[in-house]
């Protein structure tokens, strides 16, 4: 891998990561137009590694949030006194939360790496799940904020994170429109999800390092692709919070469904093939 394509690689991944837009379905994408093969093993460690600059621009952006969280999270557990505020609950929220899609992200790896890197899935999934963000959007009634959250809604949210599995679909396009269906409101459903995807997207990216290490993409360009999503990222999660704060995600929905079907009419036209 050249370094501009580490950077251009970079670029899609900090942009996408927390825009329900799919960073994975952006990322295969632009690995098949850089000539990339998308069943190569160092190719998806690689597309996984990187995510964890846009992780990184989560941590510092919510810095102060995660401290305090993280603080009356481990008092909670030696003094009594912690466990009933909202601070303590929302770390075990975030916790609890995330055992579900480690658990399938282990257990389906073979398939997620497999025949789902598919630019098939890619533009289906991109498609269908625009109707789920579209019909959640219709449905909201955003009467519950972030004191309002329960156990159940971190669990449902995080069972949501399972179905991003497939690329196309978009993690915060998947937990943003479930925490919306549970009653959330927009800004609430969104800072759930980035909390939410600190430990799953923080594991996949380490536990993905030792195949970019063995493979012949190189360190450098793995460090230049995480450090370029890295900045960019940090943009886009203020500019999307900013944005949830008044509008709906199904803005998103057209331009969703336009590469869906864009993407579906090359590959059924033979112009691109599917790995």
């Amino acid at each position: 891998m050249s370094y501009l394509e580490a950077v251009i690689l970079g670029i899609v991944e900090g942009l996408t990561e927390f825009l329900p837009v799919s960073s994975t379905g952006h990322l295969t994408i632009t690995e098949k137009i850089l000539g990339m093969p998308l069943d190569d093993p160092g190719v998806t460690a690689y597309t996984a590694v990187i995510q964890v600059g846009a992780i990184a621009a989560v941590l510092i952006y919510f810095f102060s949030d995660i401290v305090t969280l993280a603080t009356a999270w481990f008092k909670g557990l030696v003094k009594p006194e912690y466990r009933g505020t909202f601070d303590h609950r929302m770390g075990w929220f975030v916790i609890i939360g995330s055992i579900p899609i480690g658990i399938v992200g282990l257990l389906a790896k073979d398939l997620i790496t497999g025949p789902l890197r598919s630019l098939w899935w890619v533009g289906g999934a991109l498609i269908a799940w625009s109707a789920v963000m579209w019909w959640a959007e219709r449905q909201a009634t955003q009467e519950r904020g972030e004191r309002e959250l329960t156990l159940r809604d971190a669990i449902i949210v995080g069972l949501a994170q399972c179905i991003a599995l497939v690329p196309g679909v978009s993690r915060s396009g998947a937990t943003i429109s479930v925490g919306l269906l549970r009653g959330l409101d927009r800004v609430t459903a969104t800072r759930l999800s980035f909390f939410l995807s600190i430990p799953a997207l923080t594991a996949a990216g380490l536990y993905e390092l030792k195949d970019v290490v063995g493979s012949g993409i190189g360190i450098g360009p793995t460090v230049v692709g995480t450090l370029v999503s890295f900045v960019v990222a940090y943009i886009s999660v203020a500019w999307l919070l900013r944005f949830v704060a008044h509008h709906s995600i199904a803005w998103f929905v057209p331009y969703r469904v336009v590469l869906g079907g864009a993407l579906l009419v090359l590959l059924s036209a033979g112009v691109i093939t599917a790995t």
